[in-house]
């Protein structure tokens, strides 16, 4: 993540999930920090052999909050991902910007 981002740090970790956008594998995870643009993981089991060009980062035990992600970095069991924005699709503005 840039330097000059937000970012939320979480003092404890929260648990989320990386899943396939297939569906066919998932694995479980802790959500260190997080930004607009990114997040860095804490990986719980290995991920090798994976295809981590484009996955889902689910946030919620539902699946209903998640984020499309792209691998960008990986040393040892942490993991920084950039979130995927939808194309065509405009980001709204922040609340209070016109």
């Amino acid at each position: 993540m840039p330097e000059d981002e937000r970012r939320v740090i979480f003092e404890k970790s929260i648990a989320v999930q990386i899943m396939a956008i297939d569906g066919t594998w998932a694995r479980p995870c802790t959500l260190k920090e997080i930004s607009d643009n990114g997040a860095t993981l804490v990986i719980e089991t290995s991920v090798q052999g994976l295809n981590l060009k484009e996955f889902f980062l689910l946030l919620s035990s539902t699946g209903l909050a998640y984020r499309r992600c792209e691998l960008d970095w990986m040393n040892g069991d942490q993991m920084g991902v950039n979130f995927l924005h939808q194309r065509g699709k405009p980001k709204k503005p922040s609340p209070g910007h016109v």
